[in-house]
């Protein structure tokens, strides 16, 4: 039975003057004050919870002739927060503070729970963390490879073989991985408590209404999911990684609470960024705030995506857009290059079908992006066909040299560098299962495609020509002779921008970055074409560096040829140049290419 505060002796607890901000429950030793807004009009108690009880011990009423505006409050002395949970009871119905920073009665993940009235609470958190030095790493845009995961999805495959499956700490287990492959940023789907159950369908994805200042219960593996966030980030920082948080939030939220929100993650998680939905939240107001100055802020657009995925199937009409997309500077407008994300195909998907199908979704397959600018190669799925395995698998490596050979800041996909797949599916927004979660036995199949792209980062690790701080202008701004960019087709200093081309060639300079120039050789065509070479500069030779159909060379081996270079039909030619007599290897792969992979 409940009982009011104060109106039985002996009890410890008591009811003092707290403050309306800020709002939640704010833990300083023995005190604890409490805030939430309840709109004019309306009761309000406050419900603390003997943990382990079904119901609550003490009710504290917050008067509202007690408040200010529309703001309730007050403090209690007396508590051992170890001890207790709580909650608001808002004219009868019992609510969950929307500030909360942790919650119990939701600790494993698409269980339908929360029925019982007083099932979730929300804990009492005191801010302590040991971060042991624990900075943000402020990364250049220009230097950073971002990858983009879902926390439960990333490891809960059986295939992951980590030891906690589906958590924070199974990507810290994932982290050696991760930084392997050249990764120095992970952008990670909504971590906050949204409700996976609300629905008929398992809402996977966390897109929707939510605690926002929480973060999620079922993602931890023990029994903070406070602890075990801030433990993902500071094993991050450790290994020199960035931590980018999505926050989509939902239409109608009031502006100061995301401000609130994501300034509340910057300091309390010590977050690098955020990827944030500019059409529920403005995006000036954001770049505005003089706290948020001090972290990367990013939004989500398909323009490179969508220019690039036609040009890798050989749409036609599409060399002017490729430069405009190839020069882009993601520090000034938030916007990372990708061509893949959750919503829509895996990067094997995008070369394996033409069609979305998402009949498991039970939505009769209309839901999800229905154009995708995808090519099956010739087979709608999977195939057992060599030449449709081998066009595919070439056409994902032409996927991440457009990708890691463009200026703006790239983003892969989780488990495209080993060709994960959906299916088909487009949209797992509700494929809680094998299909949505990324499978790392392909990678144990088939380890070339991840060493490949391995070498392509480290490759745009080692040329700054290729990742520079400033939007290339195509001007000579270091008085070398030499444009920092300059485009090219079949004739040196001559694009071919007409519609039926589906060739460039793209020239940076290395002058004013400490770097050799570096020369790109796109063919999209079917047909093989042969491209003639500016000049690599005084005493200086073109050598070969990777081409899509054999990958990256151990070394670089020197053009017999150093006035035209044959690039095959749908291929990619990367050059590099260097001061002649420089040592001449022989053309070795540093990776070889099964075709025995299935899809």
């Amino acid at each position: 039975m409940e009982r009011t505060a104060g109106n039985e002796k002996g009890q410890k607890m008591k009811k003092v003057t707290g403050c309306p901000q800020p709002f939640g429950a704010a833990v300083n030793g023995g005190k604890i004050n409490f805030a939430v807004q309840v709109s004019a009009g309306k009761t309000c108690d406050l419900l603390l919870y003997k943990k382990g009880e079904d119901q609550p011990e003490t009710v504290f009423p917050l008067p509202e002739e007690e408040g200010i505006g529309e703001v309730r409050f007050l403090a209690v002395e007396g508590i051992d927060p170890s001890q207790y949970e709580y909650n608001y009871r808002i004219d009868g119905k019992v609510c969950t503070d929307p500030y909360v920073r942790e919650i119990s009665g939701r600790e494993t993940f698409g269980v339908r729970g929360g029925a019982r009235e007083h099932q979730i609470r929300g804990k009492l958190m005191s801010s302590y963390y040991d971060w042991e030095g624990d900075k943000r790493l402020h990364l250049p845009w220009n230097e950073v490879v971002a990858y983009s995961l879902h926390v439960r999805g990333f490891t809960k495959h059986s295939s992951s073989k980590v030891r906690h499956r589906g958590t924070y700490l199974g990507l810290i287990e994932k982290l050696p991985y991760l930084k392997e492959l050249g990764i120095n940023q992970i952008q990670c789907m909504p971590v906050y408590e949204f409700d996976e159950c609300a629905k008929a369908k398992i809402n996977y994805w966390g897109y929707g209404p939510a605690l926002y200042f929480a973060p999620k219960s079922s993602y931890a593996a023990g029994a903070s999911a406070v602890t075990e966030l801030k433990d993902m980030v500071k094993a991050c920082h450790r290994e020199g990684i960035e931590v980018v948080l999505e926050m989509p939030f939902t239409e109608g939220i009031q502006a100061h609470t995301v401000m609130e929100c994501l300034r509340f993650y910057m300091m309390e998680y010590h977050v690098d960024g955020f990827v944030v939905n500019p059409y529920i939240v403005s995006w000036d107001m954001l770049r505005e705030d003089p706290l948020l100055k001090d972290i990367k802020l990013l939004r989500k657009d398909d323009a490179f995506q969508n220019i690039m995925r036609r040009f890798l199937k050989g749409d036609e009409n599409m060399v002017n857009d490729v430069i405009g997309a190839l020069k882009h500077n993601s520090a000034d407008d938030g916007k990372c290059n990708y061509m893949t994300g959750h919503t829509g195909f895996t990067l094997w998907d995008l070369v394996s079908y033409d069609c979305r199908h998402n009949e498991a979704n039970g939505e009769n397959n209309m839901d999800g992006p229905e154009y995708n600018y995808s090519w099956n190669c010739g087979a709608e799925g999977p195939s057992r066909k060599r030449a449709v395995l081998n066009l595919r698998k070439n056409q994902v490596r032409n996927a991440f040299q457009l990708l890691l050979t463009a200026q703006g800041t790239p983003c892969l996909l989780a488990g495209d560098e080993f060709y994960n797949t959906q299916k088909g599916n487009n949209n797992v927004y509700c494929q809680d299962n094998e299909t949505g979660w990324v499978d790392w036995s392909r990678l144990k199949t088939d380890d070339s495609l991840f060493r490949y792209v391995k070498a392509l980062i480290r490759f745009r690790e080692e040329h700054p020509c290729l990742r520079q701080k400033e939007e290339l202008k195509g001007l000579d701004r270091t008085a070398c002779g030499m444009p920092d960019v300059s485009y090219h087709g079949e004739s040196a200093w001559q694009v071919q921008s007409e519609v039926s081309s589906r060739q460039l060639g793209v020239l940076y300079s290395g002058s004013g970055v400490e770097d050799g120039e570096c020369f790109v050789a796109y063919n999209m065509h079917w047909l093989p074409h042969i491209y003639a070479l500016p000049s690599p500069g005084k005493n200086r030779e073109w050598y070969l560096v990777s081409d899509t159909e054999k990958g990256i060379l151990k070394a670089p081996c020197l053009l017999e040829d150093q006035k035209a270079v044959r690039v095959k039909e749908r291929g990619i030619s990367l050059l590099v140049s260097r001061e002649k007599g420089s040592d001449r290897r022989e053309h070795e792969s540093d990776t070889t290419f099964s075709d025995d992979h299935q899809a």
